[in-house]
């Protein structure tokens, strides 16, 4: 069964031939070899490419353990690339030491492109774009969005709804048969293989701390916090000695490994960011609801992140948006900060964003309306609601859309 990957297949598309190294990052297990070796190298064979100038070479396999070898690669590469348009297709690139080299030499030959993935088992593929100094170019993906989710699963939309929401879109998921190969192969992800890269590549000696932030981020996505809150609710709740300094480290290994992303403050209307505190997002739902053991399953925490990593796969950058409000109490004047869960920017584009799984009229109505009001453009404003709805359009030009249709619309917010 073939996942459709259209969003990052046609990103990979238009940066044919653009003069930079391609470099495919994200956390792993998320689908960069497929989408590389099997969608891309199928677009590039039906639009006429011949396959032998599509040089594929998985790094990660035994019987190319010898073009690891920096010079073996390249000699190899290079001797293969006779025709007038060739595409390199490189996998796991961290296996060859002075990669960097490689790619940069390959890159004065017109009639090579390159394409490369990078893991974070021995090297971060955020480091792979950084040894191109400039000269990379990055497509960013993420699991699997639940559009592209379910469209591979068999079943009802309700159903695959219901499933996505707890397990998330790993793409191994579904492959997996029952909800408990479901959670043990999400537990294992999360454990065995990205924590335990973590540790090692970092040389991690407090692992019990990192482990312990690991649950805190999980149980507080949405909320805001910064390193010194962290430390301060590790050492009252687990009675730990881990100090900001070192909260600050593991929070960049975190995001590092693409394991969390970091939203931050933005002050919409006096333009300009605030520090600190900030938001953590999981990469993706179900491996935060497998690392607490799918016990804390607040539909509100889970729709808001389901939300962010949506916005995010879409190409948008997401801060978190604040308005000052003035209001007048017992004859003296308040200022206050109100919150727009997302700004979402991408080029000229920006719309406000919140997130609100119930939303009664009356005072939550209210609540969720009064930030945009504030606001002095005019950038679309949307609510999305966990409830299914028609979408509509209020007096303010506020439009309110359900969960799925958002998820599901890939024109959604201009609806």
């Amino acid at each position: 069964m073939e996942i459709r990957r259209d969003r990052y297949l046609n990103r990979l598309i238009k940066r044919k031939w653009n003069g930079s190294v391609k470099v495919v990052t994200g956390v792993r297990r998320c689908g960069k070899s497929y989408l590389l070796f099997k969608l891309f190298r199928d677009h590039l064979i039906s639009e006429g490419t011949d396959p032998g100038d599509i040089i594929a070479i998985a790094l990660d396999d035994i019987r190319n353990k010898p073009l690891r070898e920096p010079a073996a690669l390249y000699e190899s590469i290079v001797g293969s690339a006779k025709g007038d348009r060739c595409y390199v297709l490189l996998d796991e690139i961290q296996y060859v030491e002075g990669f960097e080299d490689v790619m940069n030499g390959l890159r004065q030959f017109q009639n090579i492109d390159v394409y490369v993935t990078g893991s974070n088992s021995k090297m971060l593929s955020k480091d792979i774009l950084t040894e191109f100094r400039g000269r990379g170019d990055e497509i960013r993906i993420y699991p699997l969005s639940f559009s592209e989710f379910s469209t591979a699963y068999p079943g009802r939309e309700e159903e695959a709804w219901r499933l996505y929401r707890t397990f998330g879109g790993m793409p191994e998921l579904i492959a997996r048969g029952d909800e408990e190969q479901k959670t043990a192969y999400l537990q294992n992800l999360m454990n065995e293989v990205y924590l335990r890269d973590i540790k090692e590549r970092n040389d991690i000696r407090l692992e019990n701390e990192l482990d312990l932030m690991v649950d805190f981020l999980c149980s507080s996505v949405g909320s805001l916090t910064n390193p010194a809150r962290i430390s301060n609710a590790l050492k009252t709740l687990r009675n730990s000695g881990i100090d900001e300094e070192t909260v600050c480290r593991y929070l960049n290994f975190l995001e590092e490994s693409f394991l969390f992303e970091r939203s931050k403050r933005y002050d919409v209307r006096g333009k300009k960011y605030f520090d600190t505190p900030s938001k953590y997002y999981a990469v993706d739902v179900g491996l935060r609801n497998a690392r607490l053991n799918f016990r804390q399953q607040e539909e509100t925490h889970i729709m808001e992140n389901i939300i962010y990593t949506e916005l995010r796969s879409r190409g948008f950058s997401v801060d978190v948006g604040i308005v000052e409000d003035r209001i007048t109490k017992e004859g003296a004047k308040e200022y206050r900060q109100l919150e727009i869960d997302f700004v979402a920017n991408k080029g000229s584009r920006r719309y406000y964003i919140q997130s609100a799984y119930r939303m009664p009229e009356g005072e939550k109505e209210e609540q969720e309306l009064r930030p945009f009001l504030k606001v002095r453009d005019s950038f679309k404003k949307i609510i999305v609601v966990g409830d299914d709805t028609h979408p509509k359009r209020d007096e303010n030009g506020v439009v309110t859309i359900s969960i799925r249709q958002f998820l599901l619309d890939e024109d959604s917010l201009d609806l």
